[in-house]
């Protein structure tokens, strides 16, 4: 019974370490791959060593910020995968990146589609989502009205640093509110398309922080995502 007790006694005081330890090479994972992911952005924005931007090419200088995201999950006319039509994400290591450790479900990717028209799903098990606001901007039309339109990124946006790139998010809380996750970001006061933050769903999951990665590369965590200095989330390219 001695021994029991000891046995009980070692496992409550080991197993709250070991689950810390866990998450935190969890949270370690998915901050280098969205570090990897940023990098491959810097790569695929730089007009001196980019490779295959799709059907980007036409753009000449430019690009879309979904294209970039379909070339990281290997769709559309990107597509990879032998099934010609559906794909798992878990089956194929080449994507691992674009998945957070502590998410779990597998994610379907579907050919002949974008990243915005459920190539990637189910919501549920989406990790990280892109600033909204690098693939949408608001506009308004000749009635004043506001709308969204394209951005046309180039590589200036390279110049700044302190804007999101991706953002791990709540993918459940995201299918509630009945939008696709791969695109994310808050209001910030607009009453526009992206108003009451309809597109917004940060995935507090590591340790009630998220993962956030910048322009510049570099991934950081933060308690409030919205904590950010600079130009952060409020960030509007000229497209």
């Amino acid at each position: 019974m001695v021994t029991i007790s000891i046995m009980a006694m070692l496992i409550g005081i080991l197993t709250p370490a070991i689950r810390g330890a866990v998450e935190s090479s969890r949270s370690f994972k998915c901050s280098m791959s969205m570090r990897n992911v940023a990098f491959d952005f810097r790569i695929f924005a730089d007009d001196r060593f980019h490779g295959d931007r799709g059907d980007d090419a036409a753009l000449g200088n430019q690009f879309l910020l979904e294209t970039f995201q379909e070339a990281q999950y290997g769709i559309d006319e990107f597509w990879s995968f032998d099934n010609p039509d559906t794909a798992s994400l878990m089956d194929s290591p080449a994507n691992d990146r674009m998945q957070c450790p502590s998410v779990s479900g597998e994610v379907t990717l579907r050919s002949h589609a974008p990243c915005s028209g459920g190539a990637v799903g189910p919501a549920e098990n989406v990790s990280y989502g892109f600033n909204i606001r690098l693939h949408k901007a608001e506009v308004a039309s000749r009635r004043g009205r506001l709308r969204l339109d394209s951005v046309k990124l180039s590589s200036n946006i390279l110049n700044e640093s302190d804007v999101p790139l991706a953002i791990d998010v709540d993918g459940k809380l995201a299918s509630a509110k009945r939008v696709t996750p791969v695109f994310t970001g808050p209001s910030l006061g607009t009453t526009g398309p992206l108003g009451g933050d309809r597109y917004w769903f940060p995935g507090s999951r590591h340790g009630g922080s998220a993962n956030i990665s910048f322009i510049d590369g570099h991934v950081a965590s933060f308690d409030d995502p919205l904590a950010i200095d600079g130009q952060g989330w409020g960030y509007q390219t000229i497209h």
